[in-house]
């Protein structure tokens, strides 16, 4: 069993993407949302426009933080292929890295987000919507999402960063 891991971050614009784009696309999504119709082609195109917008680590700053995530992820994995994927705004999507994952040979992928605290609209419902229309377009792959995290492990964390910081 071949094992990849994909971590989901959030996503954000490039700050020099127009922000035309970014409202008309958020205008679009809520309707669907709304609605609960399918997305219509004027925001699959926006959505791409603004995903594929190019990025550096001065026009991105989050995406360049979660890289630096991922290259810090990748060694602790035993071996799993990591890949980087974005919730919104930013490429490629976790459909994108699951194929892949896929493509590279991977019957196991675990998706985990970056965001760790409960009660947010992407990791509680959009990533675990998308991890099931997912599963059903690759039956023969195990997908697993990562979630929710042991709070009591999240405050560990937070409580061992300011133990540094306050010496």
């Amino acid at each position: 069993m071949k094992r990849a891991v994909i971590l989901v971050g959030h996503g954000a614009p490039a700050a020099d993407c127009p922000r035309e784009l970014v409202t008309r696309l958020k205008a679009l999504e809520g309707r669907r949302a709304a609605s609960g119709a399918a997305p219509t082609p004027e925001e699959l195109e926006l959505d791409a426009k603004v995903r594929a917008w190019p990025r550096t680590p001065e026009n991105d700053p989050y995406r360049a933080g979660i890289e630096r995530l991922a290259a810090e992820l990748a060694p602790l994995l035993g071996g799993a292929e990591l890949l980087v994927a974005y919730n919104e705004f930013c490429a490629p999507t976790l459909a994108e890295a699951v194929a892949t994952a896929v493509q590279r040979g991977a019957t196991e992928v675990l998706v985990v987000p970056s965001m760790l605290t409960p009660g947010g609209v992407h990791a509680e419902v959009e990533i675990p919507e998308a991890i099931a229309r997912l599963r059903a377009e690759h039956p023969s792959v195990t997908l697993r999402y990562a979630w929710p995290f042991d709070l009591s492990e999240v405050a560990r964390l937070l409580a061992a960063q300011l133990a540094r910081d306050l010496g």
